[in-house]
C-alpha cells in the first residue's frame, strides 16, 4: 500500500484540545468488521461487548515531563528541550530534540528553571533535531529526577497549540499507569475510569499488562510512499510471564482479546510463537504494521482517531479493514467525532 492512500481531511475544529469532561463520557464508534456496520455509543457502554473470562490488554506504560524550557547560555535564547530517553543514569546523559534546532551547537550550554537550577551541555548531535545532552548535576540520580519533575511539562502533543495545565498532569495519563518511560500517553487508554474498570472486574473481565514505552517515533511522518520503506523508531518493550499467561489463556478458551491502543497491539504482535501465543519478551521493538497484515492475537481493539497519514492509521487499516476503517473516518468526521490524543475512540470488533 502507498502513503497516499491514508491521505484524510480532518477539519480543525475537530481536532480535541481539551479532554472531555469525564473519561468514560468521551463518544465510542463501534464497528463490526464482519457486517460492516458501525454503531455510535459513549465509551462506559463498551460494558455491553465483553463477558466474563474476555480479557482488555493494557499498556501501563508512565508518561514522565519531557518537554523542558531552558536558555542558552550568552544569547539567552529560549530553547524547548524534549526528552527522549535517558542513555546513561550515571552521566545523566539523554537523547533530546531540541527546538528551534538551528541554534544548537555541541559545546552549547543550556540553562533550566530559577536561578539555572539545572545546566546541561551539548555533547553530540545525531540529527537535524536529535541531539544528546549531559546535564550537569552534583545531587544524586533520584534528586535530579526530582527536579526533572519540578521544572519539566506534560508533553502534549504539538497540535495542541496551548500549555500544558495542572489537568494534564493527570488527564494525559491512564488511570493505571505504572513503569515511567513514555513521552507520549497510549491514549486508547484514557477513556478508562475507575468505576468502569471496576464494573468490567464484576463482568468477569481480566486486566493483563504489557509496558511499551511510547516515543516519539510513534508519531514520526512517515516520508516515503512506498511503506515497506519506512522504518519505525525502536521502543522499549516488557511482556511479564504472567501477561503472557492471562493472554494465552483466553485465546485457548476462544474468548474475547482486546487490545487497548496500537502500542498494545504492536507489543503482543513483537513476540508471538508460530500457535500464535504470545511469549515474554525484554528488549525494544521496531515492529511497523500496515496492511496486509495477519493478526495473531488479539480479535478486538479500542483505538482513538489518527492523523492523516500516521503508522497509527495504517495499523487500525490493517486491523480492521481498509475500506471498512477509511469509511468509519468520513462517518466520524461527519459525525463530528473528536480526533487525536484527548478525543473519541472507536471499537473494532
Amino acid at each position: 500500500m502507498k502513503l497516499t492512500q491514508f491521505k484524510l481531511h480532518v477539519p480543525d475544529s475537530l481536532l480535541a484540545t481539551y479532554p472531555a469532561k469525564h473519561r468514560d463520557e468521551s463518544r465510542l464508534m463501534v464497528i463490526e468488521r464482519k457486517t460492516g456496520k458501525i454503531h455510535h455509543k459513549k465509551f462506559k457502554q463498551i460494558l455491553d461487548y465483553f463477558d466474563d473470562g474476555d480479557v482488555m490488554v493494557l499498556n501501563n506504560t508512565r508518561v514522565f515531563p519531557a518537554r523542558l524550557y531552558g536558555n542558552k547560555e550568552k544569547t539567552g535564547a529560549r530553547i524547548e528541550v524534549f526528552l527522549l530517553r535517558e542513555l546513561n543514569a550515571e552521566s545523566l546523559l539523554w537523547d533530546v530534540l531540541v527546538d528551534p534546532a538551528r541554534k544548537i551547537r555541541i559545546g552549547n550550554k543550556l540553562y533550566f528553571g530559577q536561578n539555572d537550577a539545572l545546566v546541561a551541555e551539548v555533547i553530540d548531535n545525531t540529527t537535524s533535531r536529535g541531539r544528546t545532552l549531559r546535564f550537569l548535576y552534583d545531587g544524586t540520580h533520584d534528586e535530579f529526577k526530582r527536579l526533572i519533575y519540578e521544572l519539566g511539562n506534560t508533553p502534549l502533543p504539538k497540535y495542541i497549540k496551548r500549555k500544558a495545565e495542572p489537568e494534564d498532569v493527570t488527564r494525559y495519563q491512564t488511570i493505571y499507569a505504572k513503569h515511567e518511560g513514555a513521552v507520549a500517553a497510549p491514549t486508547a487508554g484514557l477513556h478508562f475510569s475507575p468505576e468502569l474498570m471496576k464494573r468490567l472486574e464484576l463482568k468477569g473481565v481480566k486486566f493483563p499488562e504489557i509496558t511499551l514505552h511510547v516515543g516519539l517515533g510513534t508519531f514520526r511522518p512517515v516520508e516515503v510512499e512506498d511503506l515497506t520503506k519506512h522504518k519505525m523508531d525502536s521502543e522499549q518493550l516488557i511482556i511479564t510471564e504472567e501477561a503472557c499467561n492471562m493472554i494465552n489463556k483466553a485465546k485457548a478458551h476462544h474468548k474475547r482479546i482486546c487490545a487497548i491502543g496500537t502500542t498494545t497491539m504492536r507489543g503482543m504482535e513483537t513476540s508471538v510463537t508460530t500457535k500464535g501465543e504470545v511469549k515474554p519478551f525484554n528488549g525494544w521493538t521496531n515492529k511497523f504494521i500496515f496492511p496486509p497484515y495477519d493478526f495473531s492475537v488479539a480479535n478486538a481493539m479500542v483505538t482513538n482517531f489518527h492523523m492523516s497519514e500516521s503508522t497509527l492509521l495504517m495499523m487500525t487499516a490493517a486491523f480492521g479493514g481498509y475500506d471498512l476503517i477509511m469509511n468509519a473516518y468520513k462517518v466520524a468526521v461527519k459525525e463530528k467525532y473528536r480526533f487525536y490524543s484527548y478525543g473519541d475512540a472507536m471499537l473494532i470488533l
